[in-house]
């Protein structure tokens, strides 16, 4: 795409042993024909990643839709908010496949999947209000105080 529409916004990162361009083309112009209600702007986000160690590359492209308008949301403003989507997903994922080795949970059947992956998000939000940085460490705390982690968590005892 970048051969006929130069991008509307790029941004360029090194960190995590990767240096990724990420890439946004916004357009206004195909809402009408977009079944979508209350489209404003259509765009396509594309993320080249380098692997620094061995020089290995891949792509990836998505696109997407938004009610916000172009005079709400620039391309740069939108790149930002899809980055920081992403960041938001990956930052309560990892914790629940690593920390709380969700992926090889047993609970399969019902409602029951859903209601623990509830049960996981709740411990780590508040973890997260009581100002744990760090969710295993601060597990292990809270598995130490006992009956006491409820006031590591500002909740009254006597309920």
């Amino acid at each position: 795409m970048s051969a006929l529409f130069p991008p509307a916004h790029t941004t360029t990162d090194k960190a995590h042993g990767r240096l990724e361009l990420r890439h946004i083309w916004v357009s206004t112009e195909i809402n009408d024909y977009l079944a979508f209600p209350h489209v404003a702007q259509c765009f396509c986000i594309q993320r080249d990643v380098t692997k620094l160690s061995n020089g290995k590359h891949h792509t990836e492209t998505v696109y997407g839709v938004t009610s916000i308008s172009a005079d709400q949301a620039s391309p740069d403003r939108l790149l930002g908010w899809a980055r920081g989507h992403w960041e938001i997903e990956n930052r309560l994922h990892w914790v629940r496949d690593v920390t709380f080795d969700e992926d090889r949970s047993q609970v399969r059947k019902g409602k029951g999947a859903q209601m623990m992956a509830s049960l996981r998000n709740t411990a780590i939000s508040l973890l997260r209000m009581a100002g744990a940085r760090y969710i295993a460490p601060a597990l292990r705390a809270c598995a130490r105080l006992g009956k006491s982690v409820l006031r590591f968590l500002g909740i009254p005892e006597e309920l």
